[in-house]
């Protein structure tokens, strides 16, 4: 028969084993818990504001986790680069509809808009995840910027059919082709570093907020 007191001081064992499963099942603390913070962050900011946090992103391997977990972090990833893909996109139609009237403008807009793209491609290539979440990532990433070049190229055809000019219409074409979005020269491939730091490629992220230009003499 065991003594009181040795049953008395067991029972906060026993119950320590199902907060360490709890732990492991819900994923908090550890490289899950980094993860997730970093990407809540960067979904808002971005590449620039969390570059050097991205360096120390630790590594993920599916079998550490519950699958319901693992399940929940990919989710996460493909949410975050979900919004910064569409923060991207809607930043960059504003972008175009303000230079409608001016084809250099326009091409420049395109140009520009890459340094979002490297971004969250490079995210998506981090080397930090498994390599075959990162090929599902980046083929997400290519798959959204294609259906976005087409989505802009129906729009002109669209405007042509509503009455719109179909020689500004052809130039606006011929500047989205020679300005494709699915080539992206600072474009990230699979073990790249983290995203591009702070002052690195072009002057602005267009994933942010579009701002209104200000012309002085």
């Amino acid at each position: 028969m065991v003594p009181a007191a040795a049953r008395r001081a067991a029972r906060p064992a026993s119950r320590r084993e199902p907060e360490g499963t709890l732990n492991t099942l819900w994923g908090h603390g550890g490289a899950y818990q980094t993860w997730t913070e970093y990407l809540t962050r960067w979904a808002e900011e971005g590449g620039a504001g969390t570059a050097a946090a991205a360096a120390r992103l630790p590594r993920l391997r599916p079998e550490d986790y519950h699958h319901e977990t693992w399940v929940r972090l990919v989710n996460q990833l493909t949410g975050a680069v979900g919004h910064r893909l569409q923060a991207w996109a809607d930043s960059l139609t504003a972008a175009l509809a303000e230079a409608a009237a001016d084809a250099f403008a326009a091409g420049r807009a395109l140009v520009q808009s890459r340094t979002g793209l490297d971004t969250v491609r490079a995210l998506a290539s981090h080397p930090s995840l498994p390599e075959d979440l990162r090929t599902q990532l980046r083929t997400l990433v290519d798959g959204q910027i294609e259906n976005l070049q087409r989505q802009l190229e129906d729009q002109l055809t669209r405007a042509v059919r509503g009455g719109a000019d179909p020689t500004w219409a052809e130039e606006r074409r011929r500047t989205l082709r020679d300005n494709p979005l699915t080539t992206a020269p600072g474009a990230t491939g699979a073990g790249s570093a983290a995203p591009p730091a702070p002052g690195g490629g072009w002057s602005y992220d267009p994933a942010t907020p579009a701002r209104r230009r200000v012309i002085t003499d």
